[in-house]
């Protein structure tokens, strides 16, 4: 009869091992840039042979591209929760106080420089420039989204949700394009330019974004 002690190890399934392999690989990415994201680099992080990794991605670019969108997706579910049910009974207005307030944060650091990372790399990657592509969207819709709940709800005053999206995420984006350089001089000028950009967009008076 086959034991069946403690020391069993119990077979991944197919989807968790792939799961397990993508989360891994966007924490490479995160910790060390995308460049380090390699088959043998992910087997040693999690104990098992490059044959495994190659097994569930034969492209390395393919897992390289869902390493990005793993780590940006958790961001934007964690900043900007898409379903209301998912933010606490937040309205429209404190999800964005919240959002400024966090996106500000240090702790976000590491996701801004692999947002610069991927954008560098994706002039060469064109699997990672289509996931990029498809993260910039997806985030302007997210805020499109949110900008459209206010309206309804008469928070916010807007005639073109999309088009004060678009802004107010190039002025994000703009504003930690120095992470990797002259941050330490650059950013405390900056910290309130989204937030107050962003308050003209939807006619709230200065400070309103501000999280109580």
């Amino acid at each position: 009869m086959t034991s069946r002690g403690p020391g069993k190890q119990v077979r991944k399934s197919a989807a968790e091992r792939r799961r397990e392999i993508v989360a891994a690989a966007a924490q490479v990415g995160l910790q060390e840039g995308l460049e380090c994201v390699t088959r043998q680099r992910i087997a040693d992080d999690l104990g098992v042979q490059p044959g495994l990794i190659h097994h569930y991605f034969p492209v390395v670019e393919e897992l390289v591209a869902e390493a990005f969108t793993s780590a940006t997706m958790a961001e934007l579910d964690g900043l900007l929760p898409e379903a209301a049910a998912d933010r606490d009974g937040d309205g429209p207005l404190r999800t964005l106080q919240r959002f400024f307030t966090l996106a500000s944060g240090a702790e976000f650091d590491n996701i801004s420089q692999l947002w610069l990372n991927a954008r560098n790399l994706s002039r060469y990657r064109p699997v990672l420039h289509d996931q990029v592509v498809n993260q910039e969207l997806r985030w302007c819709r997210r805020i499109e989204q949110i900008i459209t709940e206010g309206v309804k709800e008469q928070a916010f005053h807007c005639t073109d949700p999309w088009a004060a999206a678009v802004r107010i995420l190039a002025v994000v984006d703009g504003t930690s394009a120095y992470i990797n350089t002259s941050a330490d001089q650059r950013m405390a000028p900056l910290t309130d330019l989204a937030r107050t950009l962003a308050e003209a967009e939807l006619d709230l008076p200065a400070g309103s974004l501000r999280s109580p």
